[in-house]
């Protein structure tokens, strides 16, 4: 009986780490800092510039140094929220467990580190990306092909049969530790089932992810549509209905973008 406020805290507790990625993320955008969210070369930077080009190989290990801290606080404010029930589940199954904090701190690192992988390999395309149309007077000429052929990609996604079986997984959170946790390695269960969920997770929401890079890391106000719909999508009761509008809304965006920029209009 004592132990049982202690898993009631755990909601608002969770609530308030959300809320504070958001407060983070809109003073960062707001204030002289909020280049640090953009996908842009950090040699830019004053003082980063300098000790990137003093230290041999500094360059690329202080820019993913950089951009995992501005990209796992998105993580905490978009995607953290999708996967609360989950969290919320296994605070309570471990409740009685005297490691239960750092059983759920695992959990929630497991879930992180994914993430945090993802965002890297997405931040080097990216970049490869960019590099690319800047050697390509044609692709700079026309770069909205790229931002039409990403909204036309995650809008098919919406249809495929990978992104409903990795929705189904992420909105099943008891069926999911029951196949994940038996309690008997607890520490490495724990940042596995994390991991693992995160994997589905990934998999899930992939594509809307790469359409904030195609609009802008920096959009609060993108981040936060998208968290949304990723949020009604695992934990609403009509979720698995999203889906299929949402993608015919990404390919008709990408046919309003040729449209509109072939002229034809």
């Amino acid at each position: 009986m004592k132990r049982r406020p202690r898993a009631r805290l755990f909601a608002p507790l969770f609530v308030a780490l959300t809320a504070s990625a958001w407060t983070v993320l809109w003073i960062w955008d707001a204030g002289p800092y909020a280049r640090y969210l953009h996908t842009a070369s950090w040699n830019d930077l004053a003082g980063i510039g300098a000790l990137c080009r003093a230290l041999p190989g500094a360059s690329a290990a202080l820019a993913a140094s950089l951009y995992s801290a501005a990209w796992l606080v998105m993580i905490a404010a978009m995607m953290l929220p999708t996967a609360f029930p989950l969290f919320d589940a296994f605070a309570r199954m471990t409740v009685a467990r005297d490691d239960r904090r750092t059983l759920i701190a695992l959990l929630i690192a497991g879930y992180a580190t994914v993430w945090a992988l993802f965002g890297l390999v997405a931040h080097g395309f990216d970049s490869a990306l960019h590099a690319l149309v800047e050697r390509s007077p044609a692709m700079l000429a026309n770069g909205w092909l790229i931002g039409a052929a990403i909204a036309a990609v995650a809008g098919l996604y919406q249809f495929s049969a990978l992104k409903r079986r990795c929705l189904d997984r992420c909105r099943s959170p008891l069926m999911f530790i029951a196949g994940h946790w038996r309690g008997r390695r607890a520490r490495r269960e724990s940042f596995v089932l994390g991991a693992s969920h995160g994997l589905f997770c990934v998999g899930c929401c992939w594509a809307l992810m790469l359409v904030m890079f195609a609009i802008g890391t920096a959009s609060v106000g993108w981040m936060l549509a998208l968290g949304a719909i990723m949020a009604a999508e695992k934990n609403l009761r009509a979720g698995r209905r999203i889906g299929k509008p949402l993608g015919v809304a990404l390919i008709a965006w990408s046919a309003w973008l040729v449209v509109e920029h072939a002229g034809i209009v």
